[in-house]
């Protein structure tokens, strides 16, 4: 079985005047043939944690953590079999009818990303059984599903190759919970300059492009 785990940093406001709106966006994903090494060090992490900082649930988000549990984890990713892809897009130079259709701009993207990463042959030269695993950040059913069918059917399209495509929350995946901290490291570097983190899993980066130069 091979997992990709796909997690965003930033956000789609295109109102840039409006406080906390992102200048990039960035999609992550994260890719292993064993998730179990990549359970082990989210749960190792959250072991980690005093008593008062523990999440409810285990769930750690790495916006929410103290640098050393930033750096522990993906230190810790650093040293696991596994790869990350990235695109980064510099939201002033996104089209404008995109801007006005986030779904299907955020689908494109992904599937841009899972293109890349069957193309390359990243999953192996002939992958079966891939299960690609999304944070649940839309409660809306219809747009969840036309995420899962879009994607499905492309890669068939495009590729030949059946995937499987789930919705689940940090707190049922707990790989979602280790690219949220790539993902995060990853926009910090484009947003901010700050490459302290990306630094720490800049080894496992096997691709980083951005979208609409």
């Amino acid at each position: 079985m091979t997992y990709i785990f796909l997690d965003e940093s930033g956000d789609l406001g295109f109102d840039f005047e409006k406080q906390g709106t992102s200048k990039f966006f960035v999609i992550t994903f994260l890719f292993c043939v064993s998730k179990r090494q990549i359970e082990k060090i989210v749960s190792l992490t959250h072991s980690e944690l005093k008593k008062q900082h523990k999440m409810k649930g285990g769930v750690l988000h790495c916006y929410q953590q103290k640098p050393i549990t930033r750096q522990r984890l993906l230190n810790r990713l650093a040293n696991v079999n596994c790869g990350i892809m990235t695109v980064y897009l510099n939201k002033k130079r996104v089209y404008t009818r995109l801007q006005d259709e986030k779904d299907v701009m955020y689908n494109y993207v992904t599937n841009i990303l899972l293109d890349r990463i069957i193309t390359k042959k990243l999953l192996g030269s002939k992958p079966d059984n891939v299960v690609l695993v999304a944070s649940r950040k839309e409660t809306n059913k219809f747009l969840n599903e036309n995420f899962k069918q879009y994607l499905r059917t492309k890669t068939k399209g495009n590729h030949g190759l059946d995937i499987r495509v789930e919705i689940k929350t940090l707190h049922e995946e707990k790989g979602l919970q280790a690219v949220d901290f790539a993902s995060w490291a990853i926009f910090r570097k484009q947003e901010l300059g700050d490459e302290s983190y990306y630094n720490l899993i800049k080894s496992k980066i096997v691709e980083e492009n951005p979208l609409f130069p």
